[in-house]
């Protein structure tokens, strides 16, 4: 069975990573893009139907699945409205800004009785699809740890254009750095340990950019199990620094895999028992693999493996952790006024291949 996308929000996600990895699944067919910008979807490859309108864009002939990428805030009325329509839906990470609107879309789609799934691509990555079957050589795992960075200023652009930077924008991304970044390990460490977080702290800063909303954090937090997980997200970290690396820690092993937190399938996978022996893996874009699942859940010829309930916990867990870390460092600041010396170096230039 072909199945008809949609891609609601024709950002540089979308453009970049989405299409493409559509255009790549066999399974796959682009029918419609929709964005409130109408000049968005016109700079989108393909021959789909561009829609102004969201209604317009739920009726198009054809239409299966929508893939959601329009800012956080705006999810829940996407995918209220596609569940009615009765579409299954890919949401991006997070579910949403709040917790409110993540359970609203998340029993919208439970009334309609249509497929919802979380967009976390990290799922996918070739390196850690094979760091889960190379998990019992580690023995006993004791801990996960996680640093994904990235460098973010107010007036970041993905290519040159004026752009509307609505990731530090609290009312619509609902935080900065954490809540944009964090959501990818906790649920990958979920989905390597079979088991996932349920106690966790934060701890954000705002550092070195001058917006609102914090740009970087560490999260400190626990499986069911008792496996201890550690997060460093940030938006203050240049880009020509090593800043992606995961480790998985065990009695008799442990597992790292550099630059794999990203949307192409490269990077590094090494097992230490004790001496290093780099470990190949082979496989698809973590997007590609993803849509391709996706396609086939809603084609009805395998299942989709995440519950939308289970998302659903941890942005929950999320929320709120962030909820108490940013109270409390309000707190502070309101009790203890501090002069901030903000960085005023330029980023470091990018690595060139």
């Amino acid at each position: 069975m072909s199945v008809g996308w949609g891609i609601a929000g024709c950002g540089w996600v979308a453009r970049d990573h989405a299409l493409p990895a559509l255009l790549a699944t066999p399974d796959a067919r682009v029918v419609a893009l929709h964005d409130r910008d109408p000049d968005a979807p016109a700079r989108m490859d393909g021959d789909a139907a561009r829609c102004a309108g969201l209604a317009e864009f739920l009726a198009t002939p054809g239409l299966d699945a929508v893939y959601v990428a329009v800012p956080n805030d705006a999810h829940r009325e996407v995918v209220e409205a596609a569940a009615a329509a009765g579409k299954a839906v890919l949401c991006e990470k997070p579910l949403a800004a709040d917790t409110a609107d993540a359970e609203a879309l998340v029993a919208a789609a439970d009334r309609a009785g249509v497929l919802l799934g979380t967009a976390f691509d990290q799922r996918w990555h070739p390196a850690h699809v094979r760091l889960r079957e190379l998990l019992p050589e580690l023995g006993t795992v004791t801990a996960v740890r996680v640093v994904y960075c990235c460098w973010l200023p107010a007036d970041w652009t993905p290519d040159g254009r004026a752009h509307d930077n609505w990731r530090v924008d609290r009312a619509r991304a609902g935080g900065g750095a954490a809540i944009d970044l964090a959501p990818h390990g906790l649920d990958l460490a979920g989905v390597l340990l079979g088991e996932d977080v349920v106690e966790l702290t934060a701890t954000l800063q705002t550092r070195v950019h001058g917006y609102a909303v914090d740009d970087g954090a560490l999260l400190h937090g626990r499986t069911g199990g008792g496996v201890l997980v550690d997060l460093h997200v940030a938006y203050n970290t240049p880009d020509a620094l090593p800043r992606r690396r995961l480790e998985v820690v065990g009695t008799r092993g442990l597992a790292v895999t550099v630059d794999t937190m990203g949307q192409t399938a490269g990077g590094t996978l090494t097992l230490h028992r004790p001496d290093p022996v780099d470990v190949p893996f082979a496989g698809t874009a973590p997007f590609v693999a993803q849509f391709d699942a996706f396609t086939a859940a809603v084609a009805g010829t395998a299942p989709w493996p995440y519950p939308a309930a289970r998302d659903l916990a941890l942005h929950r867990l999320l929320v709120e952790t962030l909820h108490t870390a940013t109270s409390s460092a309000g707190a502070r600041a309101l009790r203890t006024p501090v002069r901030r010396a903000r960085a005023s170096a330029a980023p470091l230039p990018e690595r060139t291949p």
